[in-house]
């Protein structure tokens, strides 16, 4: 009995600690991206994850005058399998730099799809307060949501554990930074949990603040039981850094301040985003090197404990390269955006 106790609480143990996106596919690669050719999300695939092909020609694999209903831009998307892995979620900034000719934004687009191709969406304008959300009682982070300035970078990351209101368990926590300029001196990071319909939306809570401005945070389960998270430090000395922790939504000690970004010399980097390669324990860490002109796009290489970045590279294949995500497909699911793009072209 006490064996199979033992054994009991290790699968316990296991299941608690499991809060990961789902992988699947063995493939090939699909970079799903902002464009730097506009404000739209586009796809490009690839088979080693260094060498891409556009699909449809980088042009916009989803309207975002139809999907981006505060500013008909969407930036910065983030693309992952559903909880149950039978379909796809998306997460993009809705914000359109070149119609407000400002950096502030309102709120952002939450998206879902069976197939890749088809998606439909949910838009959440942040200024219209806490009637948007499904827990309007809740305690509020701001005082005035009217005056809210930036909501930026929100990438998902699937939490079995999240336990809602009427008992349900798992939610997607979506996780972000904002800014509401007359209530906070920087921006900070936060986060909300999206239901399994990824319609309904928690109010924000604070991830943490480490006294200066972060942005653009993406967070990996690592095989060390850890949180990883990798980060653009705007306040404090600038970079690319990461921040661990044993729990998703607290505990983020300050970043490791010796092993960074920091190959790049004084060009400014963002956007980082991780990925194994299939069959790889290490890790390519991605991100834009926008400083440069033209910009550059570039992956670099880190070890199984996501440290140690290492040898960059430019992308090589996109057409306007940018902020964005990397997800691992079928051969079924890369035939059919292969055959869906060549479609397009006729």
């Amino acid at each position: 009995m006490k064996r199979l106790s033992t054994l009991a609480s290790l699968a316990l143990m296991c299941l608690v600690a499991n809060a990961q996106n789902p992988q699947k596919g063995t493939y090939g690669y699909l970079y799903c991206h902002m464009s730097d050719r506009g404000e739209y999300t586009a796809y490009a695939l690839s088979r080693d994850g260094y060498h891409y092909e556009d699909i449809i020609g980088g042009d916009a694999v989803i309207d975002p005058k139809v999907h981006a209903r505060i500013e008909g831009g969407q930036r910065d998307a983030y693309i992952t399998r559903s909880w149950n892995g039978k379909g796809f979620v998306m997460v993009t900034t809705d914000m359109c730099v070149a119609k407000s000719h400002k950096w502030d934004n309102y709120g952002i687009d939450l998206m879902k799809s069976d197939d890749l191709i088809n998606w439909t969406s949910v838009t959440f304008d942040y200024r219209k307060g806490t009637s948007i959300f499904c827990n309007p009682q809740a305690q509020s982070v701001y005082k005035d949501w009217s005056t809210i300035n930036r909501v930026w970078a929100p990438q998902i990351f699937w939490d079995p554990n999240y336990v809602w209101e009427n008992g349900d368990k798992g939610g997607y926590m979506i996780y972000y930074s904002m800014l509401n300029r007359p209530e906070e001196g920087y921006d900070r990071m936060y986060y909300s949990y999206a239901d399994k319909s990824f319609t309904k939306l928690t109010q924000p809570k604070l991830l943490f603040d480490w006294g200066y401005a972060t942005i653009d945070a993406d967070i990996n389960l690592l095989d060390d039981g850890l949180y990883h998270m990798l980060i653009k430090k705007e306040g404090g000395k600038p970079g690319i850094y990461t921040a661990t922790s044993k729990q998703l939504t607290s505990g983020w000690g300050e970043p490791v301040e010796n092993d960074y970004v920091s190959f790049e010399g004084r060009k400014n980097c963002e956007g980082s985003s991780a990925f194994q390669l299939i069959g790889d324990k290490t890790w390519r860490v991605a991100y834009i090197q926008y400083s440069d002109n033209p910009k550059h796009y570039r992956i670099c290489k880190a070890n199984e404990n996501l440290r140690n970045f290492h040898d960059p590279v430019d992308i090589e294949g996109v057409t306007g390269p940018q902020h964005g995500s990397f997800m691992r497909l079928t051969k079924k699911e890369y035939n059919r955006l292969k055959k869906w793009s060549d479609s397009q072209k006729k």
